[in-house]
């Protein structure tokens, strides 16, 4: 197990909406300390967290979160709003009752205005996969990769399951070569995080990794 390549994986993440600026300092020193991927946090603490870091640690926020099901319009105005803040990284909801009807046109689009707005910025997708069928899982492989976003992500965290490996394998088998795949939600062990990159995973989405890697590196 190589305990440094997952926490160089990891988003460490905060994303309860009780969460104080306090907590979130916590865990921006813990993000740093641990060369974690980034930061992730809910919106309203961008604008700080960008500036207790001081471009030492790429700060990520979420965007629709967590149903997906607000309009492009806000979306965008949120991915702006966030990016002028600071934000490195984006992780946008997809609208799952599109995804339902079959709107997969308008589910493209979404995610191609807000990867424009982007630029530099990275953009990650997040599709629920616990909602979705494995048709339409693979379906959305495919839009993800030609609507020029940088990652696929399986979960926010807040449905009913999170990341799974037969996800993993079925998302690494459909999605583009240039599209990362970010499992999120549920990796509670390391050994769970190590399975997950193993299967093809390049980020992870988690809180309690650096934690648990602190324990296990520094025992009492």
């Amino acid at each position: 197990m190589d305990i440094k390549h997952i926490l160089q994986s990891t988003d460490h993440t905060l994303l309860r909406p009780s969460a104080s600026w306090q907590e979130i300092q916590k865990i921006l020193d813990e993000a740093l300390e641990y060369e974690c991927a980034s930061a992730c946090i809910p919106p309203s603490f961008v604008s700080d967290a960008a500036d207790y870091v001081n471009r030492d640690l790429p700060i990520c926020t979420v965007i629709g979160f967590p149903n997906g099901y607000s309009t492009t319009g806000s979306k965008l105005f949120e991915t702006e709003d966030a990016l002028e803040n600071g934000a490195d990284e984006i992780d946008m909801v997809i609208n799952l009752g599109w995804v339902k009807d079959g709107l997969w046109e308008l589910v493209e689009d979404e995610i191609m205005q807000i990867r424009d707005l982007c630029e530099d910025a990275l953009l990650k997708v997040i599709i629920e996969t616990c909602a979705l069928s494995e048709r339409e899982i693979i379906h959305l492989c495919g839009i993800v990769t030609s609507a020029g976003a940088d990652f696929i992500k399986t979960s926010t965290g807040f449905g009913s399951s999170g990341a799974k490996k037969e996800d993993i394998l079925l998302m690494k088998a459909h999605v583009g070569p240039k599209v990362g795949i970010k499992a999120s939600g549920g990796i509670r062990t390391l050994e769970d995080a190590q399975a997950l990159l193993d299967l093809g995973a390049t980020r992870l989405g988690a809180s309690a990794l650096v934690g648990l890697a602190r324990a296990r590196l520094y025992p009492d």
